[in-house]
């Protein structure tokens, strides 16, 4: 299995800034306290920015701020918004595979794969991760 440096960017930079919702952060500062490129960074926001994750303004008191409270944004709200599909099997979504044969079954066990990828992603938002929010900061969403 394969995470992105795009999804682990957009993840920690959303970390980031849920950490003090009230207050903008510019990508300067995200870059330097997450130790991540700030032109990659910077592309990363503009997609965060286009699925509605972040919300931005311009000017001396500009910057970013969540588009959504910490508390209704996944894991797979972000993997998604710059990845796209979870999972791919040589760049290609997994809904349309199909194998002969004595691997017929294999494709079933990719889609459950992702399944459970999509499962554990879409139960962890920001806020459960966020210091002091749960022990050990899996908190999950709906989960007993």
């Amino acid at each position: 299995m394969h995470i992105s440096a795009k999804a682990d960017y957009a993840m920690r930079a959303l970390l980031e800034l849920a950490r003090e919702p009230a207050r903008p952060l510019t990508c300067e500062a995200i870059a330097s306290s997450q130790e991540i490129p700030f032109r990659f960074l910077k592309s990363v926001v503009g997609e965060l920015r286009r699925a509605g994750l972040v919300r931005s303004q311009r000017g001396c008191e500009g910057g970013y701020w969540l588009g959504r409270p910490a508390e209704e944004i996944t894991l797979l709200d972000v993997a998604r918004a710059v990845d796209g599909e979870l999972i791919t099997l040589r760049g290609a979504p997994l809904d349309g595979l199909d194998y002969p044969g004595p691997a017929a079954a294999l494709p079933g066990v990719w889609r459950e794969v992702e399944a459970g990828a999509a499962a554990v992603l879409g139960g962890v938002t920001l806020r459960s991760l966020l210091p002091g929010a749960a022990a050990g900061g899996l908190a999950r969403t709906g989960a007993a």
